[in-house]
């Protein structure tokens, strides 16, 4: 898993999200605080506001994922992954320039939605990377949330709010562009790869048969069977037989 790009692409788009997340849930209060004038019980209140989200909208973002790659393959959860990161690099800078505490509740609000969806997303693409090894792939990736954490919390700490805002949104729109360079084994990116038929247990690559039933001479007759790897939305439930990349074996 250490080998995989995708996994440190990954690491840092998590970075990116839980590591805002996290960064949020202490300087939110203390922003409210110090530019709205807001007493520490009313402020710690409207910054609580940015983790009930965690209730829904990281499920939200893991159901957007499944609904992409339901439709469009492993393109599709890779580019909603990127225009979440887009749109939550995005709304950083919209919450630091409001000047009115209404306003800036509301966009605190559809940042952290933005935030969380991202979150799910983000765990959307993560068993794809390296089935095998999805344990070390789950905790490298895991760990960047608390690598962005302890940067993004540096930034707040030495610095004015405005500065490390637009240090946060600047870091989450530059990961976006990474997405570009999501190519997971068996699966088309947004600019190069091939979509082609993945067992999703080890990750090996299947080569698709045609759809004609064949006999086999040297088998007494007996009918094979065989199909070609069907659309993403059909996939799941169906047997297949293939032959896989590199040995004889097939599968069923």
């Amino acid at each position: 898993a250490c080998w995989n790009w995708n996994t440190w692409i990954l690491f840092i788009q998590y970075a990116a999200c839980f590591g805002v997340e996290l960064t949020m849930n202490n300087a939110a209060a203390l922003y409210f605080r110090d530019e709205f004038g807001q007493s520490n019980e009313a402020a710690r209140s409207i910054a609580a506001i940015f983790g009930w989200l965690n209730l829904f909208a990281r499920g939200l973002g893991g159901f957007a994922s499944d609904a992409c790659m339901y439709n469009y393959g492993m393109k599709g959860r890779i580019w909603i992954q990127t225009i979440l990161l887009l749109l939550e690099g995005g709304m950083v800078f919209v919450f630091m320039h409001t000047t009115t505490l209404g306003g800036s509740i509301a966009a605190l609000v559809v940042f952290s939605l933005f935030v969380q969806a991202c979150e799910g997303t983000s765990y959307g693409i993560v068993p794809y990377v390296d089935p095998v090894n999805m344990g070390s792939v789950c905790g490298i990736v895991g760990a960047g949330g608390n690598v962005g954490a302890v940067g993004f919390g540096l930034c707040f700490r030495q610095m004015d709010y405005k500065r490390a805002f637009f240090i946060m949104g600047g870091c989450i729109v530059g990961s976006s562009v990474l997405s570009l360079g999501l190519v997971i084994n068996g699966y088309s990116g947004i600019i190069w790869g091939k979509d082609r038929y993945v067992d999703k247990e080890t990750g090996k690559i299947y080569k698709p048969v045609s759809t004609a039933i064949t006999t086999d001479k040297k088998n007494d007759g007996a009918a094979e069977f065989s199909t070609r790897a069907p659309p993403y939305k059909d996939r799941g439930s169906e047997k297949f037989i293939g032959a896989e990349v590199g040995g004889d074996a097939g599968r069923v």
